[in-house]
């Protein structure tokens, strides 16, 4: 008996040192960057994701939302492909994107404005992103920690199998501090509306360090059957027609914004609806040279005009159109439209820019002599632990 303990203690030994040794090599294929040193927008135009839109043609979004997917191991075990849709559509939501995790749900896919999506990570720490318009899924991801090079790696890997990535609730497990953004690039937006939490100041970070991301507002919900899950948050996307490549380059532009919406905790689903049907629109928002014009379609309690560093360079009260003049000191200026009742509406920002429109476009190189050392010395120490070791045991 004591030989089979001895046998299977060695077999559990060298499985440990295995799998250590595998995830230790895998940590190893993340190269070491060289980041560009943020720098705010400037320049004499301005660019105003909002130009010449209809604002007739809002179609409400949610693309957060897990269904019961591998065998009902993950979060949203509750929640039958049916049940999401029926809920989100008596919620008057017309684009109901499934975020299964690391799997793209097909349910839907024969409907107008069907976008494969899914939820990207696994790791411990939860660093997730929202992958829209996904080719295939991604399953590389490093499980333990990730440094700002880890996270920009598995960046890099989503935006080259996509058309849209946004980092998902940053501010949820404080693993992404919003310091962090202004050196991260190559993505498209930030959920800065999620169930779990608000990660506004993650947002204005990345912005003043001249990163133009945009907003994307999802519940999260892992169980829609609970009133008090649904209907807090979603995306209004500017599209004509409910046609998947038309929503997805409207949000490539940043024709979109995202709302904030009052959750009484016991409402019924059926007050919730009314509250939806009821919900303020955004009527237009338009640039006259300097000149910053902002509508709504009824009247709010207050206009935000938020600039560089996220400081509110104005605030406008009780009015449904506000204006405010861009200064020259002015890098971007974002706008939340705040109402009585607590539903807020945040918009993407306009910014300054001279010769190409504002963009998030990877803003780093790889450092390879770094990588290679890092890799070559890490090899290097493995393998003398190894002969140590050995030679340990054979004295």
């Amino acid at each position: 008996m004591r030989n089979i303990s001895l046998f299977l203690g060695k077999i559990i030994i060298y499985l440990l040192i295995t799998l250590i040794g595998l995830l230790i090599l895998h940590y190893l294929t993340c190269p070491v960057f060289e980041f560009a040193e943020p720098a705010p927008f400037s320049g004499r135009h301005l660019y105003n994701p909002y130009q010449n839109i209809d604002s007739m043609v809002w179609r409400k979004g949610n693309f957060q939302v897990q269904s019961k997917a591998w065998g009902g191991i993950t979060d949203g075990r509750k929640n039958s492909n049916e049940l999401i849709y029926d809920v989100y559509k008596q919620l008057g939501y017309d684009i109901i994107a499934i975020s299964d995790y690391q799997k793209i749900n097909t349910f839907g896919s024969a409907q107008p404005g069907y976008l494969p999506v899914y939820e990207h990570g696994w790791g411990i720490e939860k660093n997730h992103h929202v992958v829209i318009g996904a080719r295939n899924v991604i399953w590389n991801d490093y499980p333990l920690f990730q440094n700002l090079h880890h996270k920009q790696h598995i960046l890099n890997m989503l935006r080259e199998s996509s058309e849209l990535v946004y980092i998902a609730h940053p501010n949820f497990t404080k693993n992404y501090p919003a310091e962090e953004m202004k050196w991260l690039s190559g993505y498209t937006g930030i959920e800065v509306l999620n169930g779990f939490r608000r990660s506004v100041g993650h947002w204005d970070t990345a912005l003043s360090a001249g990163r133009y991301v945009t907003i994307l507002a999802n519940d999260d919900a892992h169980d829609v059957s609970n009133p008090d899950e649904v209907g807090q948050f979603c995306t209004f996307i500017h599209s004509p027609g409910m046609i998947s490549g038309e929503i997805i380059q409207s949000m490539k532009r940043g024709s979109c914004y995202g709302a904030d919406i009052p959750r009484p905790l016991g409402e019924t689903m059926e007050q919730k609806a009314l509250r939806h049907e009821r919900l303020p629109k955004l009527q237009g928002v338009r640039l006259k040279a300097d000149t910053l014009f902002v509508e709504v379609d009824s009247t709010a309690a207050e206009f935000r005009f938020i600039g560089q560093g996220g400081i509110v360079r104005t605030r406008l009260a009780n009015t449904s159109a506000a204006v405010y003049v861009i200064q020259p000191s002015d890098t971007y200026i974002r706008t939340e439209v705040a109402y009585p009742d607590g539903t807020t509406l945040y918009l993407n920002p306009v910014a300054r820019y001279d010769e190409n429109i504002p963009s998030n476009p990877p803003a780093f190189s790889v450092d390879q002599q770094t990588t290679w050392l890092r890799r070559g010395l890490t090899l290097s120490g493995l393998i003398l632990l190894w002969f140590l070791y050995r030679k340990r045991r054979s004295s």
